[in-house]
């Protein structure tokens, strides 16, 4: 059988064959950190003065999972960071222009939150909350990603204080002529009540034996049609109707 003569052009051809289909294509390596940097979830701290603020920016800068704005204001897919000594009626306005206006996630860090407070705060539509003296850079990771997911991430105290005082309400209101009612279903209503016992989408599809997804769905619909801002606020509600 007759061969083709290997010149040093054949060869050199030959190699730069092997090379091409060995090596990784151009621009791989960019697109690839592009793509992890359009997962980081972005986020904008606004802080009553310039030493909290930057003590909370350097917490989440450097995070692989963070994209901290340099930008105070917030808007839709970005999950804002709100830091307050205490809560006072300006503070909630803040909440409320932040969640309602501009579309974005809430996390807040505060001080302390007095009882008239919390359903006010729930009602802005703010799923995450985290004691200053608890506010770790983990701490804050964890709070910014679960806001971004729309699920809750209230500190353990604040969730059973929430419970007591919506049961307070829910029994201040039972027996009235003409209350609303939510209309949940039962799945509905599973799902809720393993929401307000801290679990995750995760661990509520294996307790319920439903996929992830599903789970999705109902908190989707139920949020959506009871015009409901998150689990934390679903959870509220359904509490104050007393289905859990």
């Amino acid at each position: 059988m007759l061969s083709t003569p290997r010149t040093p052009e054949t060869a050199a051809a030959g190699t730069a064959g092997v090379t091409a289909v060995g090596a990784p294509a151009a621009g791989s390596s960019a697109a690839g950190s592009s793509l992890a940097a359009r997962r980081r979830v972005p986020v904008a701290v606004q802080a009553p003065d310039p030493i909290s603020r930057e003590g909370a920016v350097s917490q989440l800068r450097g995070r692989p999972e963070i994209e901290v704005r340099e930008e105070l204001s917030a808007g839709a897919g970005t999950v804002a960071l709100l830091i307050e000594d205490t809560l006072d009626e300006a503070a909630l306005t803040r909440l409320r222009r932040i969640v309602r206006s501009e579309g974005a996630q809430a996390v807040l860090v505060v001080n302390t939150i007095r009882e008239t407070e919390l359903l006010d705060v729930i009602e802005c539509g703010v799923g995450a909350i985290v004691w200053r003296r608890e506010a770790t850079a983990h701490r804050l990771v964890q709070a910014v990603l679960a806001a971004h997911r729309g699920d809750g991430d209230l500190p353990s105290d604040l969730l059973g204080r929430l419970i007591s005082q919506v049961g307070t309400l829910h029994r201040g209101a039972a027996g009235r002529p003409g209350a609303p009612s939510l209309g949940l279903t039962p799945r509905e209503v599973d799902v809720l009540r393993l929401v307000a016992e801290g679990l995750d989408t995760g661990e509520i599809a294996s307790k319920l034996s439903y996929s992830e997804r599903t789970v999705k769905n109902v908190m989707h619909g139920l949020t959506t049609r009871l015009h409901l801002r998150n689990r934390a606020h679903a959870v509220a509600y359904a509490l104050r109707e007393g289905y859990i």
